[in-house]
């Protein structure tokens, strides 16, 4: 007869054989990369370089798939619903995963029980922009602006709940002024309305603002974050102005739940590579995020971290569902 301890070895080691032919395996064929949001904003543009870096690293193709909607819901969902194979990762923000459960009622997920981590790619700052047309050059004559107009101000965000979202009606309790939220379906066609002057104002990533900033478009008055950012050294945040919008949003990978931990690692340690190296920092930065680069375990307590304090900023501002 077996002898218990030996028994409790082998039914060990019978489990590690599993974990480690995955990841001698993977990855076999193309993976899945779940962009939340459409073409064009700051998600979009880093996933499509993440995805061009690592097909080579990996050695199969890493194919992005845009599934906007719902301020990240839909594609959330789809990752969600995908077999946890190592196969399908998204790319996620502090919107989707700490901010939705506290704005979304019905939430088609759990950011805490639903997704495995992988990474957390950098902190994410964004910066209120105006249309250059506004002929409004600083945030206190953004400030005076609204106050002699109320009722007729809004601000674009890139969807009802998110960290621009949320940004902006912090502002509007700081500074008692009124402004009307308008939602889209993510920043692109949000920061185009302001180019046009469909929208007086929005808080914005800088991939998405760039082009409209270089080409005389757009006017940046304030950054939110606790710091200045590399990319505009000269503009103030809103804190050093006197406004208190220095929590800082982040961007990261995940995959389903119940994705092999091999896999989790690998990706995470190729990722980080890319990301920590010089030309890897150099774009991250320009795209609008500081990088900071995580393990799987160190991703997961930032969210745990971070989705109460977003709950209370929420509570605070009195931000409702759709």
């Amino acid at each position: 007869m077996m002898h218990p301890l030996r028994r409790l070895v082998l039914v060990a080691l019978a489990a590690l054989v599993p974990a480690a032919a995955v990841a001698q395996q993977w990855p076999a064929r193309p993976i899945k990369l779940i962009i939340p949001y459409p073409p064009g904003g700051q998600t979009d543009i880093i996933s499509r370089w993440l995805a061009d870096k690592l097909t080579p690293v990996l050695g199969q193709p890493v194919v992005p798939e845009n599934r906007a909607g719902a301020q990240g819901s839909v594609g959330l969902q789809a990752a969600k619903n995908s077999p946890p194979d190592g196969y399908t990762f998204v790319y996620t923000n502090v919107s989707n995963i700490s901010i939705n459960p506290h704005i979304q009622a019905n939430l088609p997920y759990d950011g805490l029980k639903d997704f495995a981590t992988v990474t957390q790619l950098g902190l994410s700052v964004l910066a209120m922009v105006v249309p250059t047309s506004l002929n409004i050059r600083t945030l206190p004559e953004f400030i005076e602006h609204a106050k002699r107009n109320a009722g007729k101000v809004s601000f674009a965000s890139f969807g009802n709940g998110s960290s621009s979202h949320v940004y902006g009606e912090m502002l509007k309790g700081a500074a008692g002024i009124e402004m009307t939220h308008v939602a889209y379906k993510g920043a692109g066609p949000a920061v185009q309305d302001i180019i046009a002057g469909h929208a007086t104002m929005g808080i914005h990533d800088l991939a998405s603002i760039a082009a409209g900033l270089q080409g005389g478009r757009l006017v940046a008055l304030a950054v939110t974050g606790p710091k200045r950012w590399p990319a505009l050294p000269n503009l103030r945040t809103f804190a050093e102005q006197g406004y208190p919008l220095d929590i800082a949003g982040w961007n990261g990978i995940q995959a389903p739940a119940g994705t092999p931990r091999p896999v989790l690692e690998r990706m995470s340690a190729e990722i980080n590579k890319l990301i920590q190296s010089p030309e890897g920092r150099e774009q991250i930065l320009k795209y609008g995020l500081l990088v900071t680069g995580t393990t799987p375990d160190e991703f997961a307590e930032i969210i745990r971290r971070d989705t109460p304090k977003w709950g209370e900023v929420i509570r605070k501002a009195g931000i409702k569902g759709d």
